[in-house]
């Protein structure tokens, strides 16, 4: 599992994120209400096809999603549409479109004179900045730690700020405090049942402990991962677990138990027709 893993780039878009707020006062109610839950409608689809690693179309839904947020004027909505677009637009390696999609969202929540919201769009910038190394990781640390004492009412906003902080630490191979900063993400995700989310903080968690040649621990938090992930379906996760398993059992030097992990990974894949994870299993086959 490499220092910024495949999983980490690929499901950046993974978790949907729920924000509170109010559009201005439209002249006609039903209209806008109309197009307000059409987009919310695109927003959550968008979501679902990025869970799956399927990118291209989430974006075009997801655009879709923005024009109805932007006819409505709803700036809640959005501040949600921009960062999950920015989300899709980054694991389709599209980094400055991504940012794009950030900083907008940050001018809408400045705008929108929301402190909680402007500190989230911060922290989404700021995590873009670490995976794109435009940033060293001890400085993002320190500014998701500002910035999250501002996060008070979305639990799931203080969780996605333990991610981050997480992240860094792992960067700056501090992995007790990594793991831990992933743990208190994962009581959030799995107490309120975001599985999915759960799900990637035990990926996560499994990456921290490999990386500290815990390796007995990381196959047992790969196997907490795909748990969750089959019990909510995510084929693209459980796919991803088996293909890290197959990195870990590789280099432990147990060739046999990584090519069964790679084949199942690929299989998945194959069934999805994901054609480029494929490539990416043959090479470790071969």
């Amino acid at each position: 599992m490499s220092k910024i893993n495949n999983k980490l780039i690929k499901l950046i878009a993974l978790c949907s994120l729920l924000i509170v707020g109010c559009s201005t006062a439209p002249k006609n109610p039903l209209d806008i209400r109309v197009l307000r839950n059409q987009a919310e409608v695109w927003l959550e689809m968008g979501n679902k096809e990025s869970e799956q690693g399927r990118f291209t179309n989430s974006l075009r839904i997801l655009t879709e999603a923005k024009n109805n947020a932007v006819l409505s004027d709803d700036s809640s909505l959005i501040i949600r549409v921009c960062l999950s677009r920015g989300n899709v637009l980054f694991s389709l390696n599209r980094q400055d479109e991504a940012f794009a999609e950030w900083r907008q969202a940050n001018s809408e929540a400045m705008r929108f004179k929301n402190v909680e919201l402007i500190s989230v769009s911060k922290i989404f910038l700021a995590r873009g900045n670490l995976l794109a190394e435009r940033q060293n990781a001890r400085s993002i640390f320190e500014e998701v730690n500002r910035e999250s004492d501002n996060i008070k009412v979305n639990r799931m906003y203080i969780a996605f700020s333990w991610q981050v902080r997480g992240l860094a630490l792992r960067i700056l191979g501090s992995y007790t405090e990594a793991e831990s900063a992933f743990k208190s993400s994962l009581e959030i995700h799995f107490k309120d049942g975001y599985l999915e989310n759960a799900a990637y903080d035990w990926y996560m968690i499994a990456s921290i402990r490999s990386l500290s040649k815990n390796t007995d621990g990381a196959l047992q938090a790969l196997e907490e991962s795909l748990i969750l992930d089959r019990r909510i379906e995510n084929s693209w996760g459980i796919a991803s677990s088996y293909r890290a398993m197959g990195d870990i059992y590789t280099n432990m030097g147990q060739r046999q138990e990584a090519i069964t992990a790679y084949t199942r990974a690929k299989t998945i894949y194959e069934t999805m027709k994901n054609e480029d994870a494929v490539k990416e299993i043959n090479k470790r086959l071969n």
